[in-house]
């Protein structure tokens, strides 16, 4: 038998099916069918207990963890798991898939990770719902919590970018074959960077100069085409020395695309703010509507006032921060969640500068927009400020 204590006190017990330990975290839910492999290796869920919402977990496995030629993971998004428990309704003992090699179980035992499965998590999630995201503990003994004995120590105070973030500048070719005449090189901050941004890059021929999270970009004198920030773990407002080069490489024209927390800094970088969601965005199901230039269009043939769509698409999503409305001239809104209406990008009038909340590079999810990769590619080669 095992735990998940929340911090109000609630106690919700199961099974064990992962590592026979105890650990603390903050408890969020996600709503995808599938992509679990891929999600517990996101760094973005640094020191969070995840709970799945869909009722059965683990059926098609999990496989190898080879690298790949450049010396990351080849079928995950980072080369641990960051979350610090799982939480699921029903797990799979039988797994099936041409890939896999291992149950979903041993697999978090490898990793040290505990994981309770018999767990009501409609009843968890409507919990988390209505009160938003908790600290919470999973326990493989009972605790004693009305004497005051519970500790969970809360992330959030952590600088959780710091510890999934590189160490040392590393530099990726991509191969031959997918090479243009005129190599395009990006600078890369890894904030916690899903894997799948490095291969979308690599397989588009860029050059990808990866640097860490507080790397002086000001300092920087080799060559480069644009600046990318990545998605990462944590409140944004944490990362100081990150906000401080986006922010320099958007005074100087530098093209510069960001994703999810990548997304938020760009809004502190450009002097706006962020603040935290209720119980957040997680999931492979989130659609998200284009926006021109965040105004409503008047149509006049019913009177009514609507707001002029460019096209909607359905995301992948993980994070806890949004970017609040109000932003500085010459830039506008470009995304809207469609379920809660909160900023899911902003763009500057010149169209050097744009950010998005959800993840084109999916991994888990869908690839509606993968194309801004595309965008990104070709504005790099419109760099004229050297």
């Amino acid at each position: 038998m095992a735990s998940l204590v929340l911090a109000d006190g609630t106690v919700f017990t199961g099974t064990s099916f992962g590592a026979d330990v105890s650990n603390d975290g903050e408890v969020v839910f996600n709503t995808g069918m599938a992509g679990y492999p891929e999600s517990l290796t996101d760094p973005s869920y640094r020191g969070q207990i995840l709970v799945f919402t869909y009722p059965l977990i683990g059926n098609y496995g999990v496989p190898s963890e080879e690298l790949n030629a450049w010396g990351f993971s080849k079928n995950f998004e980072s080369e641990g798991i960051h979350a610090r428990g799982v939480i699921v309704a029903e797990v799979s003992e039988d797994y099936s898939h041409h890939t896999a090699v291992k149950p979903l179980g041993d697999w978090l035992k490898d990793h040290g990770i505990p994981a309770i499965t018999g767990i009501d998590t409609r009843a968890l999630t409507k919990k988390l719902r209505e009160h938003g995201v908790m600290l919470g503990k999973i326990a493989s003994e009972e605790l004693r919590v009305a004497s005051g004995e519970l500790r969970i120590e809360d992330p959030n105070v952590l600088n959780l970018v710091a510890e999934v973030s590189c160490n040392e500048v590393i530099t990726y070719e991509p191969e031959l074959a997918t090479r243009n005449s005129q190599l395009a090189t990006v600078i890369a901050y890894d904030c916690g960077m899903k894997r799948n941004i490095l291969r979308s890059f690599l397989k588009r021929g860029v050059r990808v100069i990866r640097v860490p999270w507080d790397f002086d970009l000001s300092r920087f004198d080799g060559e480069y085409d644009g600046v990318f920030f990545s998605n990462g773990p944590g409140d944004p407002k944490t990362c100081v020395p990150t906000i401080k080069s986006m922010a320099w490489a958007i005074e100087r024209g530098i093209p510069t695309f960001g994703i999810c927390l990548g997304n938020q800094l760009m809004a502190l970088a450009i002097g706006g703010d962020t603040f935290k969601l209720k119980y957040g965005h997680r999931g492979v199901n989130q659609p998200c509507v284009e926006i021109e230039n965040g105004k409503l269009k008047i149509d006049n043939a019913n009177n009514a006032e609507i707001r002029r769509l460019q096209r909607c698409i359905i995301t992948s999503q993980n994070h806890g921060f949004a970017v609040s409305e109000k932003l500085p001239k010459d830039w506008s809104v470009w995304f809207r969640n469609a379920n809660d209406g909160t900023v899911e990008g902003i763009r500057h009038a010149s169209g050097r500068f744009f950010s998005v909340q959800f993840h084109p590079e999916a991994t888990p999810g869908p690839e509606d927009a993968n194309d801004l990769f595309d965008d990104f590619v070709k504005l790099m080669s419109t760099r004229t400020d050297r």
